[in-house]
């Protein structure tokens, strides 16, 4: 198999996997955490801004109130409509199906790019290059990312250890390391970094959390469907105990600070 082919298929596992589930079920619950990131990018009426991997719109809706002229991209076309979402189906019309690693946008289209939660593109020197090249010089790349050491990069680092992934995949949480994040737009654009932790809240103990996991978040789906039952019944037990560990609730919710990495880069 050529290594054109090779990555050919290895995106098409990953589409696959986060399309497995319900990313919306998981992705309503960081919506405050998107609103706030969305605030302090102080969007003014006007601006044109991308949304990589945008997802169920969490950024997009609240961009779009600003008044800016929005367009999204992810690996599919899919957005919020749940009740009070007026936006959604304006904002849904401007989402395309697209890949980050060659975004089909021209040169400097862009006032700000921003891309939140959505580092998991196998080739991360490819996305660094596209963000930079459709944002316009002196304009705004802005970033949340999961850090190695919060939650959830102890969260994918125990399922690791649980699934075989693909061979040289560059780990995505890296993203979320102010070094390899500095390195990679190094010489490219201006760098400021804020480590930031976003509160994952659900009227569920952490038992049930996994559960709710296992159902609608594709990864977690995923990486138990590729097991068989003692696999999953170890991977249910590991991550319980990770959910339980990191619980700041007593009264039978859970409650888990979740740390990113904010990434402001303005291209030279």
């Amino acid at each position: 198999m050529t290594n054109s082919l090779a990555l050919a298929a290895l995106k098409q596992r990953m589409k696959s996997t986060w399309m497995a589930g319900d990313f919306g079920q998981i992705a309503r619950i960081n919506e405050r955490s998107s609103e706030e990131f969305v605030e302090r990018l102080r969007l003014r009426p006007g601006m044109r801004v991308l949304d990589v991997a945008c997802g169920t719109g969490n950024q997009s809706i609240p961009a779009a109130r600003n008044g800016v002229r929005v367009t999204g991209l992810d690996m599919r076309r899919t957005c919020s409509n749940r009740p009070g979402n007026a936006l959604a189906p304006k904002i849904w019309r401007l989402i395309i199906e697209g890949d980050t690693e060659d975004l089909p946008y021209n040169a400097a289209e862009f006032d700000v790019v921003l891309s939140m939660f959505a580092m998991f593109a196998p080739r991360p020197e490819r996305v660094t290059a596209e963000l930079l090249r459709v944002c316009r010089p002196g304009g705004l790349i802005a970033m949340g990312n999961w850090t190695p050491q919060g939650f959830i990069g102890k969260t994918f680092a125990l399922m690791s250890r649980h699934v075989a992934h693909p061979p040289r995949v560059v780990p995505p949480v890296l993203w979320g390391d102010e070094a390899v994040v500095a390195e990679r737009f190094r010489s490219k654009a201006k760098i400021r970094t804020i480590r930031r932790s976003a509160p994952f809240e659900v009227p569920l103990g952490p038992e049930q959390t996994v559960e709710l996991f296992k159902t609608y978040f594709g990864p977690t789906k995923t990486a138990f469907e590729q097991l068989d039952a003692a696999g999953q019944q170890a991977l249910h037990r590991d991550l319980v105990a990770l959910w339980t560990a990191h619980n700041r609730a007593t009264d039978g919710r859970t409650s888990v600070h979740l740390e990113f990495l904010e990434v402001y880069a303005w291209p030279n």
